[in-house]
């Protein structure tokens, strides 16, 4: 059992991050602001995906018009990254943005920074802290030497300190960094000093294989700790992979639980069947299921349903047929190309 770390809980949209609030999963649109159809068909793919939190870059005054378009398009809460200008901020909070990312100390004068945590106190949105390793500030990487663990979290500690300065707490922080044991150290820091929600996540973590693996190293060895609130998996790939990314990491960590969990075997001499391609298929086609179930895919009649005995429900596959069995127990045999079919028509009894 995961003894979670006690956080704050901080409201953006209809989504609770922090406290013992669900851990969300994030994504990022990638597509230009100026192309306000693209990145409105793109958030309307994240969403249909189970995207919890949208992210989107608005990178000058004219590209606020996509924060109007996308509260307009999908019910998903909106956040608006934003560097240096702290004018975008106030029009995304006029936009009705629900969620500002951003780092206090690069938006200029304690009366800028004045402006931003006015408007969004004011209007309940809350602002996200985002350091990462090239974020941080020249002193701190003199002091330092390079942007260490210790580096970004002084440097989050810092931006922190702004926003409370003027009474501003409705605060979510991420320290990200490429470095996965630089970023798992970097918020084991924070998260001893501040009770701020976590945003954890591993940046720049590369094409699919890489960042599927770091992502899951870095933010997996946080969740297990009890760390962390809300998560995006960074890859360079079409974002709804992200959105998939993260809820396989939240099952794989047994924080996700209202749905299956498929074991299956790596096959070895004894398989007689297509166990790669049933095995996926029975993934994807479980993909949308809800139920809390074991479900075992398994190459070998003989040994199969002893080894899966864990499993609610399992298959076994043997020469050109195949066994469907529950916690063991066979239940019978059906043809090989009907395996799948006859698998997903037991789960829908369970």
């Amino acid at each position: 059992m995961i003894s979670r770390r006690k956080s704050r809980q901080v409201n953006v949209g209809n989504v609770k991050i922090g406290s013992d609030s669900q851990i969300s999963v994030q994504s990022m649109l990638s597509m230009p602001a100026q192309y306000i159809e693209a990145n409105v068909e793109q958030a309307k793919e994240l969403q249909s995906a189970g995207c919890q939190i949208i992210r989107t870059a608005v990178p000058d005054i004219e590209s606020v018009k996509l924060i109007y378009a996308l509260k307009n398009a999908v019910t998903v809460p909106i956040v608006a990254d934003i560097h240096f200008d702290y004018k975008i901020a106030l029009e995304c909070v006029s936009a009705g943005v629900d969620k500002i990312r951003i780092n206090p100390g690069n938006i200029g004068s304690d009366d800028k920074i004045k402006a931003v945590a006015d408007a969004c106190m004011t209007n309940g949105i809350p602002i996200r802290i985002g350091v990462n390793s090239g974020s941080v500030e020249k002193e701190l990487l003199g002091k330092y030497g390079s942007p260490t663990p210790q580096a970004m979290a002084e440097s989050a500690m810092n931006h922190i300190k702004l926003l409370e300065k003027f009474d501003f707490e409705d605060i979510v922080v991420s320290i990200k960094s490429s470095n996965v044991q630089d970023m798992i150290s970097a918020y084991r820091i924070v998260a001893s000093q501040c009770d701020y929600p976590l945003h954890l996540g591993v940046t720049e973590a590369g094409t699919e294989r890489m960042a599927l693996i770091k992502s899951s190293m870095g933010i997996g060895s946080l969740l297990l700790d009890g760390i962390g609130d809300t998560i995006r998996v960074s890859i360079t790939d079409n974002p709804v992979k992200e959105v998939y990314a993260g809820f396989d990491i939240l099952k794989g960590a047994g924080i996700k639980t209202d749905c299956p969990r498929i074991v299956s075997c790596p096959t070895c001499g004894r398989t007689k069947i297509d166990m790669i391609s049933i095995a996926n298929e029975v993934e994807q086609r479980l993909r949308d299921c809800k139920k809390p179930i074991v479900v075992a895919v398994m190459g070998c009649a003989v040994n199969g349903p002893g080894e899966a005995k864990q499993a609610d429900i399992g298959i076994a596959g043997g020469d050109g047929e195949g066994l469907i069995f529950r916690h063991g127990e066979i239940i019978r045999k059906v043809d090989e190309k009907e395996l799948v079919d006859e698998l997903m028509r037991e789960i829908e009894r369970i």
